[in-house]
């Protein structure tokens, strides 16, 4: 024992000598270690369960499937970035989250009706699979669901993690649905004019990946009945035709908010404040507070695309905005 005891001491000190000697070999292997264990984490999350979620509203059964989980850094860049980088950071320590990095879900919904099988965005599709996203079609199988099941896709706008899904292998992915897509969302996309622009990444996407499927389209504005139950709200700002949609059951009310709030913190307890997706900033604001407004003041459940999974919650007003209470089992009774 004593000779072990000797042994450990001399690589020990040994090693202290090294780490005084060469601290920035150290932290070199530290950063390369901590690289391996993030990319274990996202190889190991691919072959995880897909978180789902179902939850009752009247007659109908809701589902929510996370399509991925997103972490990234320096959240002022992409929210508030009309304020002082401290002042997000000191909002997000006064909520219990990390002031510099954050993490972005992507979650697709589910509605069965009795009569039909309704997708409400089709998250990232084979393009996010490389990266731990594009789960929907795993998760939808774990729950006993088929791609050919789904009557009906429905679409809150045009952006690419939410039309990445509609094509697979150069297919439809949901080979017997319709589809129903904003009027002015649609033709914002489809023009030519946006060819040269900052929008020309999403102009290209939506050419391969929606307009394949505009012959069994209906094209759809605000106040539009998409299905007994189900209504279009114009909800613009985030992109140029962005819709929420109102669905009602046996005298019960949610809203699917799509992308009006994408965080939880600095979307709806700042909703003035300005977010880098969101593609006319002050309509965004808007929009956020119409919305939200309601849902406060009607005591109404929402999904939200972006919001903390299940993605389902409740919003009151407070402060400058709103305080996101999370649903527990109030659509589980």
């Amino acid at each position: 024992m004593t000779d072990r005891f000797a042994l450990g001491r001399r690589t020990l000190i040994g090693a202290a000598a090294t780490a005084l000697a060469a601290p920035a070999l150290l932290v070199r292997t530290a950063q390369a270690a901590g690289e391996d264990i993030r990319k274990t984490a996202m190889s190991t999350e691919k072959d995880m369960p897909v978180p789902t979620r179902s939850l009752t509203l009247g007659d109908l059964k809701i589902t929510v499937i996370q399509d991925g989980l997103r972490p990234s850094d320096k959240p002022e860049q992409t929210f508030g970035i009309n304020q002082p980088p401290q002042a997000v950071a000191d909002l997000l320590t006064e909520n219990f989250l990390p002031s510099d990095r954050f993490a972005n879900g992507f979650s697709p919904v589910l509605i069965e009706t009795g009569n039909e099988l309704v997708l409400v965005d089709t998250g990232m599709g084979e393009g996010g699979r490389a990266n731990g996203l594009g789960r929907l079609e795993a998760g939808m199988a774990a729950l006993g669901y088929t791609p050919e099941q789904v009557t009906l896709v429905v679409l809150t706008h045009l952006h690419g993690d939410h039309i990445g899904g509609l094509m697979a292998g150069g297919k439809p992915a949901f080979p017997k649905a319709r589809y129903v897509i904003g009027q002015v969302e649609y033709d914002f996309w489809t023009n030519e004019a946006r060819v040269g622009t900052p929008a020309e990444g999403g102009h290209q996407a939506v050419l391969k990946n929606v307009k394949p499927l505009a012959e069994k389209a209906s094209f759809i504005g605000d106040g539009a009945t998409v299905l007994p139950g189900m209504t279009a709200m114009a909800a613009f700002g985030h992109s140029p035709g962005h819709l929420t949609f109102r669905l009602e059951s046996a005298g019960k009310a949610l809203i699917l908010t799509g992308d009006t709030a994408n965080h939880y913190v600095l979307s709806l307890q700042r909703p003035d404040w300005e977010v880098r997706f969101d593609m006319d900033k002050a309509k965004a604001a808007v929009s956020r507070r119409k919305v939200f407004d309601m849902i406060a003041s009607e005591r109404l459940p929402f999904i939200g695309y972006h919001m903390p999974f299940p993605s389902v919650g409740y919003a009151e007003k407070a402060g400058e905005g709103y305080r996101f209470v999370p649903h527990s089992y109030q659509l589980d009774l």
